[in-house]
């Protein structure tokens, strides 16, 4: 949620910057709302001043009205008493008009709250300016030593790569008419060595981010509220992708949703608090399951483990001071625990600078993480995969975008501090996804035989297994 005073102060710089992300508000509506309903609670206010002083002096009036009333003569009396009723009346009629104003008011702000969440943040001005995610700006590239950028997997490996779908169905690491069975379309069974890959994987983005990054682990709700995703920026626009349960049908108070990242709980849990200065920052890391609809991607990805309704994912997100520069630095560190994650997993991977128009409605920044997948992409004259970049991890620097919706805060000065609140900096970055991030270990690991060599690191997690066929 943007600062109306900002947006008051300059309206065009909040147009600019919807505009940039594709987002269409309009901004000029809002801010002529936003002075009717000043002016309105402006005189709302001088006629409740107006009432507060007139009830201090009423008594003493009608008590001086009265007096003049015992001694007027018979002629007079009808004009005194008119003049009592009126004082008596006074109050009732400003309450009466102070309720009109009210009534106006609670009118206009159904509408002002819809505009005011639908109006995106700004992308900061060093983010590139682009109308689709094919402007996005490739910031570096890195693979393992032995991996040349230059050849193709074959000429690298020494043999024509297999895609994760034929490697599963090699090894039985995956069920997937079973799991379509039981939950329809984009579901799986991960099953072995699958399943044992799946939960090393998590394992050790987790531990990583907790023993060596000093993150605190947290078990948060995946099933809320719709407040939380509203506060988090998920609502109004995500709305299509999110599992809805409607509960209200039922006899329930609220209507429930399930939710597409570990952010949605990690951030809700100081929702509506005003933090100690001293306690910040704040690092967060869960490990939890995700429901995306994944609304508008009929077609796409449809065979295999990339685009699918259920996964599991290690979310880490930072709470701080509201400075710029901090964020910055956060942003880089996060970022720098998922590289560090991936080179020590040895899987080549590039980082990609996202343009205004793929940044989303709630970041002022945002870098995705690409791993290098051979089993993508187009095929060559033989029918083999040629390979393709594809997301796996997207760092976001929200300032206090999130948590102005949020209403957290920070009070200045400390532990015990009594200095003024102020709306707290948020940022987020995926650890690891999966079964999405098994694609480029299962590609990357593959054998000339079909076997699959298990990543140094999750070997431990592993029980010791080195191999997988």
């Amino acid at each position: 949620m943007i600062d109306l005073k900002a947006l008051r102060e300059n309206p065009q710089h909040f147009i600019d910057g919807s505009k940039a992300k594709n987002v269409a508000v309009d901004i000029p509506k809002l801010v002529k709302l936003d002075e009717q309903r000043r002016a309105l609670q402006t005189q709302q206010e001088s006629i409740r001043a107006a009432q507060k002083k007139l009830s201090k002096e009423t008594g003493p009036k009608i008590g001086q009205l009265m007096g003049k009333l015992k001694g007027a003569s018979e002629a007079d009396q009808p004009a005194i008493q008119a003049e009592i009723d009126e004082i008596k009346a006074a109050p009732a009629k400003m309450k009466d008009e102070i309720n009109a104003f009210e009534a106006q008011i609670t009118a206009i702000e159904p509408e002002i709250a819809t505009i005011h969440l639908s109006i995106p943040q700004p992308a900061d001005s060093d983010v590139p300016v682009g109308t689709s995610a094919d402007d996005n700006v490739e910031l570096s590239l890195w693979a393992p030593d032995g991996w040349d950028w230059d050849k193709s997997f074959e000429a690298n490996k020494g043999f024509k790569p297999r895609t994760h779908i034929e490697l599963c169905e090699m090894h039985d690491l995956v069920d997937y008419p079973r799991g379509v069975k039981i939950a329809g379309s984009r579901s799986y069974i991960l099953k072995g060595d699958g399943m044992r890959l799946h939960q090393a994987i998590l394992q050790f983005a987790f531990n990583t981010m907790i023993n060596e990054n000093g993150f605190t682990p947290m078990s948060v709700p995946v099933l809320v509220r719709e407040e939380a995703m509203v506060g988090t920026g998920f609502f109004p626009g995500g709305r299509d992708q999110a599992y809805h349960i409607n509960e209200t049908s039922r006899g329930g108070g609220y209507d429930m949703f399930l939710t597409g990242t570990g952010e949605v709980g990690l951030m809700g849990v100081h929702q509506d608090e005003i933090l100690d200065e001293s306690k910040l920052p704040i690092k967060y890391v869960t490990v939890s399951t995700c429901f995306r609809r994944e609304a508008g991607a009929a077609g796409k990805d449809t065979a295999g483990l990339y685009r699918i309704h259920q996964f599991d994912k290690v979310e880490q997100i930072v709470i701080d001071v509201a400075d710029e520069i901090k964020s910055r630095q956060h942003h880089k560190d996060m970022m720098g625990f998922v590289e560090g994650l991936l080179k020590a997993l040895k899987l080549p991977h590039r980082l990609l600078q996202c343009c205004t128009a793929d940044l989303g409605a709630k970041n002022a920044d945002m870098i995705d993480i690409e791993c290098w997948m051979p089993g993508r992409g187009d095929t060559d004259d033989a029918g083999t995969p040629m390979g393709e970049f594809g997301e796996t991890h997207s760092a976001s620097r929200l300032y206090d975008y999130q948590c102005r919706r949020l209403n957290m805060r920070y009070r200045q000065g400390g532990e015990g501090g009594k200095g003024s609140t102020t709306f707290c900096h948020s940022l987020n970055n995926t650890v690891a996804a999966s079964p999405r991030i098994l694609i480029p270990i299962l590609e990357m690991y593959q054998n000339a035989d079909g076997s699959i060599t298990v990543p140094g690191e999750l070997v431990p997690y592993m029980n010791g297994q080195t191999t997988i066929g």
